[in-house]
């Protein structure tokens, strides 16, 4: 009795206890507070889009930048005529801001607009629709991106931001937007053309055999010079003179195939050829872009794809100047890029900074003309500091003694090389290149013949004299200690900007087709990416 006594009051503690932590809990529960929290309620006065935004928020900094510039070209895009415009300042704005938040669909611009606080703000409260900001983009800034652009950069000079008296240069390949697999290779045009041509004069001299007299003062001077209206004329003069012939079965069908067909081949292949210009390549997609090797080919087998090559100079890592170009080798840039330079901005700059792919005659000896401190390295630059401490191979070009006297070589067995040939050769630019070649006189039985060359015949060498001179001036620049300096510099201050603008804003590929809207569209990310490194 005892023992069921003593279990009964334990039960009845442990409920107490229950309960007098559920009550616990309720009061608890009670004190707890929440912001009043209301979707319906209405207020007196709208709320300030300024006030919702950051006092250093980078969107400021776009809204000011291109406040201060002069848009004066931009205005001469419009028709005073029709219904009113958005301002183009308030799209520049959005644009440009968009490409800095890494926006560069005009449909996603679109909806920013009409979603986000910060688009919101800049357009004040307007929303352009996606053909109104990409008719601005792609139109209105045709030829005026440029002078924008430049304009930002001064503004970043005045605020000791850039020096533009020194430039860093350096060139990436961008993937055009255009099919891969849809491509005109100049080499197969060519060759193409000549077969056709090889054709129609096959079948002229066909026709002549039997049927002389009809042909008669009417053979073409060069089949390969031939208009498509001539080509069509020839075909029909061949077709009229081969009626009532006994004439072959696969001829008549090649003269058939031809009368149907050949001009507008011809004409097609002509229209491919003014498209090349000196280009090797386009894409049938986007005829600007040029077949180029890619670096970023993930198969590691350098994929041959459409694309152009951006040239930008750089001065603390921000983009003082761009360029886009069609051809794949930066070694025939770099004049176009600076002239491009002193078109906007009066000079070019003092001090140029570039890696060995600039190395060239022609370079050098523009910049020379144009008294640029270069500080450019050549081929073999690198190589020739390695081994300075080492005795230089003896075989090399450019450790050949020369006798200016007598203008002849000297080959490390002390046989004179005399002057046999000097040629000229054109880049493509148009630049002139003078070539001497010298031959030793007798290279049988020399002992060190198979380390000096591998030529079965005796040792050639080819020699600028011109580049040998402009090699010394550009040597004395690199060796000194601003060129040291430089060459330091060069690789975290250029190559860098191109990092950013392909990792951090994921520009692999450009969105636009054609020269003129690619150049748009970089002078976009160029503009984005110099505010964003200040803001």
């Amino acid at each position: 009795l005892i023992i069921n006594r003593i279990k009964l009051i334990t039960f009845n503690n442990f409920l107490s206890i229950i309960w007098l932590k559920m009550l616990f809990l309720i009061m608890k529960i009670n004190k707890i507070k929440f912001k009043e929290y209301q979707q319906n309620q209405m207020v007196l006065l709208p709320s300030n889009l300024d006030d919702l935004i950051p006092a250093e928020h980078p969107v400021r900094v776009v809204n000011k930048i291109i406040d201060e510039i002069e848009i004066s070209p931009l205005l001469k895009k419009y028709n005073p005529a029709g219904c009113h415009s958005y301002h183009p300042k308030m799209l520049l704005k959005v644009i440009v801001y968009g490409y800095l938040s890494n926006i560069y669909s005009s449909r996603k611009i679109e909806a920013a607009v009409k979603e986000n606080i910060s688009f919101m703000w800049l357009a004040a409260m307007s929303q352009p629709d996606h053909n109104t900001i990409n008719r601005f983009r792609s139109e209105r800034l045709k030829g005026v991106i440029k002078k924008i652009f430049s304009q930002i950069v001064l503004l970043l000079v005045e605020s000791g931001h850039v020096d533009l008296q020194k430039v860093y240069t350096d060139g990436t390949k961008i993937e055009a937007n255009a099919n891969r697999y849809t491509f005109v290779w100049g080499k197969n045009v060519k060759r193409y053309k000549q077969n056709l041509h090889q054709q129609l004069e096959e079948l002229w001299n066909y026709a002549e055999s039997i049927a002389k007299e009809e042909l008669k003062d009417t053979t073409p001077t060069s089949f390969e010079k031939l208009n498509p209206e001539e080509v069509q004329k020839t075909i029909n003069s061949i077709d009229k003179a081969l009626v009532g012939k006994e004439v072959d079965e696969k001829i008549k069908k090649k003269v058939k195939e031809a009368k149907r067909s050949m001009s507008k081949k011809i004409e097609q292949y002509q229209e491919q050829e003014d498209i090349l210009d000196k280009r090797n390549s386009f894409s049938k997609t986007d005829p600007d872009a040029t077949f180029m090797r890619m670096k970023e080919d993930h198969l590691g087998k350098g994929e041959l794809k459409p694309a152009y090559n951006v040239q930008i100079s750089t001065s603390n890592q921000i983009i003082t100047n761009y360029t886009i170009h069609q051809n794949a080798a930066d070694i025939g840039t770099l004049g176009a890029h600076l002239k491009s330079f002193k078109e906007q901005y009066g000079y070019y700059p003092k001090e140029l900074t570039a890696d060995a792919g600039y190395g060239s005659e022609e370079n050098y000896e523009f910049l020379r003309k144009e008294d640029i401190e270069a500080y450019v390295k050549y081929n073999y630059f690198d190589k020739e500091q390695r081994l300075k401490e080492k005795a230089k191979p003896p075989f090399h070009v450019d450790n050949l003694y020369y006798n200016e006297e007598q203008d002849c070589y000297y080959c490390p067995m002390g046989q004179k090389m005399t002057l046999i040939r000097v040629c000229k050769e054109k880049t493509a630019n148009g630049y002139e290149r003078t070539i001497h070649k010298y031959q030793a006189q007798n290279c049988n039985g020399c002992p060190i013949r198979g380390m000096c060359h591998k030529s079965q015949d005796n040792r050639i060498i080819e020699i600028s004299h011109k580049l040998r001179k402009l090699k010394k001036w550009v040597l004395s620049y690199l060796l000194s200690e601003k060129g040291i300096s430089h060459l330091k510099q060069r690789p975290i201050d250029v190559e860098p900007v191109f990092g950013m603008i392909k990792h951090n804003k994921g520009i692999r590929r450009f969105t636009l087709r054609k020269l003129t809207k690619v150049d748009i569209e970089f002078g976009l990310l160029a503009i984005a990416h110099n505010i964003n490194k200040v803001s």
